[in-house]
């Protein structure tokens, strides 16, 4: 028994190394046509006291972004129950449309930004069941007003749903089966995103589920301790890790992954807003931000969504600190410039 036990050990140790290598050497070779689009959250954009249709606008225009994965909650189209107000992301569609923009949009409970799911509080003290019966109410509502609209080029059933981050009531695949199959069921042109970890998962599961999987990808983070210590961590994965997990999905379910969330704002002990420019800045700055997009461009992935662009203009606008801002417009104007519509 023991022999076998010792023999089981280093096969499951040979195993594991060759696992590993696969996982964290090689390089990619970086893409040719890379697309590069941001996050926008107008909650979020609020929170930071900004006029919401001013970052928005400033985005489109002075950025000049053509792709933008918009995050919309469900506590402000339905904050009473059957009442849908949906006149401000009616606009950002509108807006986005008169300009080519092309738009992921990010439907659900779990939509991004903390506190990650945003339950309206008349559903609160919902159980489970009915809590997913008015969540699938709200998904249909949102899928059929929207369906037509050639600007909109893929949903994404929730954010990160299968990782548990955040404040939620509960984590359901199960559930999150029966949604993708509610939007398909209405809208079966459009292919259906679903993210995961980029750092912490193998993507396997949200493969199973979605069209698309879409990952994150951090690099400097606070790492909680206790509530009152930690520190700032680099995650080690090297590049090339995202690839070759990218390829297993390809050749086992044959899916796409893309970036859907890139780090480009600071990641702190507190919120940001409240936290000085200072230590702000150790995680993100004009140079952390070049070394993620040098970073990303070795993954092999040839679509990008950054996170962050609100923090961008909160940082010129408030804080009288454009680096990022201006780095970013020249940016996209060179892919404008390189790829006219």
């Amino acid at each position: 028994m023991r022999k076998i036990m010792n023999i089981f050990l280093i096969f499951f140790c040979v195993l594991l190394l060759f696992f590993l290598c696969y996982l964290f050497l090689g390089k990619t070779r970086e893409q040719k046509n890379i697309t590069w689009g941001v996050n926008f959250s107008q909650s979020h954009a609020e929170f930071l006291t900004l006029d919401w249709k001013k970052t928005y606008l400033a985005i489109l225009e002075d950025l000049g972004v053509k792709n933008i994965k918009l995050h919309t909650q469900w506590d402000w189209v339905e904050g009473q129950k059957g009442e849908y107000y949906f006149e401000d992301i009616d606009w950002q569609i509108s807006e986005a449309e008169k300009r080519g923009v092309k738009i992921i949009y990010v439907v659900g409970m779990k939509t991004g930004r903390w506190p990650e799911c945003h339950l309206p509080s008349w559903a609160l003290g919902l159980s489970k069941k009915e809590q997913q019966d008015q969540i699938l109410k709200y998904v249909k509502e949102v899928v059929v007003r929207h369906k037509d609209k050639k600007v909109i080029v893929a949903w994404q059933a929730e954010n990160e749903p299968l990782f548990k981050f955040g404040i939620c009531p509960w984590y359901d695949k199960e559930f999150l089966i029966k949604e993708v199959a509610l939007i398909k069921s209405f809208d079966a042109a459009r292919p259906v995103i679903i993210s995961d970890s980029g750092e912490q998962s193998l993507w396997f599961e949200a493969a199973k589920i979605g069209d698309i999987v879409g990952t994150t990808m951090y690099r400097k983070v606070w790492f909680h301790i206790t509530d009152r210590y930690g520190f700032y961590f680099n995650f080690p994965l090297p590049a090339v890790s995202y690839w070759t997990k990218s390829q297993l999905i390809k050749k086992i379910f044959g899916k796409k992954v893309i970036n859907v969330e890139l780090q480009a704002e600071p990641w702190v002990a507190d919120i940001y807003a409240q936290t000085p420019l200072e230590e702000q800045e150790k995680s993100m700055n004009l140079r952390q931000f070049k070394k993620n997009i040098e970073y990303a461009k070795k993954s092999g992935f040839d679509e990008f969504y950054f996170w962050g662009a609100e923090w961008w203009f909160w940082m010129k606008e408030k804080q009288h600190k454009p680096e990022i801002w201006n780095y970013s417009k020249e940016l996209f104007n060179y892919l404008e410039l390189r790829n006219p519509q």
